[in-house]
């Protein structure tokens, strides 16, 4: 007759459960992922809608205390702080304030959208007196001094290395 062998099922069914395992933990790491990555995506895309806003009021006159709203002229703040209103974020009225909202971000790991602040001699080295936005690739867009007005520059140029504090990021 037929000899009966014992099947072990339990081998199998814990092969199955580690397999299973396995496949769930890497698609909800995907899924993870992916939302990082979409969550940097939308971020990205207000961030270039911020710089290109921006950059259609390149060489609007500087004047500092500039009235929030007015787009005839600004100061480093205001402009800040329209554009990005104009993308549904509500920042202070004023850099050293706006410095204080957001996650920090260290200067090497910047992206479009981040805003950067620097001293001046008005306001004391290590006190924030300046706010720009970063554009990516070591480029800023902000407004400062009379003749000068919304501008590129930068953010490796002697004088804003030199006045760089911080970065935050607030998108």
């Amino acid at each position: 007759m037929f000899a009966l062998r014992k099947v072990k099922w339990y081998k199998p069914a814990i092969c199955a459960a580690v397999a299973l395992t396995i496949a769930l933990s890497g698609n909800l790491g995907f899924a993870s992922m992916t939302a990082h990555a979409e969550t940097v995506s939308v971020a990205s895309t207000r961030a270039d809608r911020i710089i290109s806003t921006g950059l259609k009021y390149k060489g609007t006159p500087y004047r500092f205390g500039a009235p929030a709203g007015r787009t005839d002229v600004f100061d480093c703040s205001s402009f800040v702080q329209y554009l990005y209103k104009k993308q549904g974020v509500s920042l202070p009225r004023v850099s050293r304030d706006q410095a204080k909202k957001g996650s920090y971000v260290s200067k090497s790991n910047l992206r479009k959208g981040d805003l950067l602040f620097f001293w001046t001699s008005k306001s004391g080295r290590g006190k924030v007196g300046h706010v720009a936005i970063y554009m990516g690739n070591g480029k800023m867009l902000h407004t400062y001094k009379k003749g000068i007005g919304v501008t590129v520059s930068s953010v490796n140029s002697s004088y804003w290395k030199s006045h760089y504090i911080t970065a935050r990021r607030v998108l």
